[in-house]
């Protein structure tokens, strides 16, 4: 039973990772219907950069984490700016294309600079744990996954109680109707696309002090994002959450109880799973043709 346990609280530290390296996805799904597969690349490029950081002056990874949200909002921005409005004005199916293209080339560029090589940060707290009756609970798990749900929190507390997450709301909901009532399309469009960026600052220095990586690593982790989501349903926050502890845990119990080379399949079954179960995902709802829900 203490095995059990023990494997239990590992998942669901990681699995608060994963909702928060997930949540930026799915809301800007949830809002703008683009399916944005530069986002693993983004959570990679902010681990580099909280690592190199990390590497040079000792600063905590974590806190490095926080300090790169509002760097990679900008990074968000100008990407958005640059490419994803262009294409999309073209074609919406485009704009997933652009994104592969581009997180191909950010893996590229991340590659130039840093090398090919593994990489890790390893801050003082890196091998030690507390231990809870005849649980360990790792230092550096419990931190990130409390980083990441605090930083949840907040995104909710912003969507629900700012200017900016009532627009992001409505236009969710009906993008005519909100431009109807003073609601500027474009620009709320712009600041979804680039707070859904922001959640990989912290996602990244999570990422650099649980896992090892590398610059084509964004593959595995859209693997891992798209699993999340499509679990907990496609636009929904909560969703996320719960397909995000789903996952964490189920990778757990697969490496502890059967192997850990299986627990990379993990997220590829659940996928197929949930489709073949249930299409929407677990607290997913229909979408209507002008992009309201059902």
């Amino acid at each position: 039973m203490t095995h059990l346990i023990q494997t239990l609280v590992l998942g669901l530290l990681v699995g608060g990772v994963y909702a928060l390296m997930s949540s930026g996805f799915t809301l800007v799904f949830g809002v703008m219907r683009i399916i944005n597969l530069a986002h693993a690349a983004m959570i990679v490029l902010a681990a580099f950069l909280t690592w190199w950081v990390w590497d040079r002056t000792g600063i905590d990874p974590l806190l490095l984490g926080v300090l790169a949200t509002p760097i990679m909002y900008g990074v968000g921005w100008v990407f958005y700016r640059a490419v994803i409005a262009r294409v999309h004005r073209i074609d919406h199916e485009l704009a997933m294309v652009a994104s592969f293209g581009a997180a191909i080339a950010a893996g590229g560029v991340i590659a130039l600079i840093w090398g090919t090589d593994l990489h890790l940060a390893t801050p003082d707290y890196f091998n030690k744990s507390f231990t809870v009756g005849s649980v360990v609970v790792p230092r550096a798990q419990l931190y990130a996954c409390l980083g990441a749900i605090a930083l949840l929190v907040a995104l909710y507390v912003l969507l629900r109680s700012t200017y900016v997450g009532r627009a992001i709301r409505a236009c969710s909901v009906n993008r005519d109707s909100a431009a109807l009532v003073g609601i500027n399309i474009e620009r709320t469009m712009a600041q979804m696309f680039a707070i859904g960026a922001a959640t990989t600052g912290f996602g990244g220095g999570a990422l650099s002090v649980i896992y090892q990586f590398f610059p084509e690593s964004h593959f595995v982790w859209i693997g891992r994002i798209l699993c999340v989501v499509i679990l907990g349903g496609l636009g929904s926050l909560f969703g996320a959450g719960l397909g995000a502890a789903i996952l964490g845990v189920g990778e757990a119990l697969t490496a502890s109880y059967v192997d850990t080379q299986w627990a990379t399949t993990v997220p590829y079954i659940l996928i197929i799973a949930i489709l073949l179960v249930r299409p929407r995902g677990l607290l997913g709802s229909r979408h209507r043709a002008d992009g309201g829900h059902a």
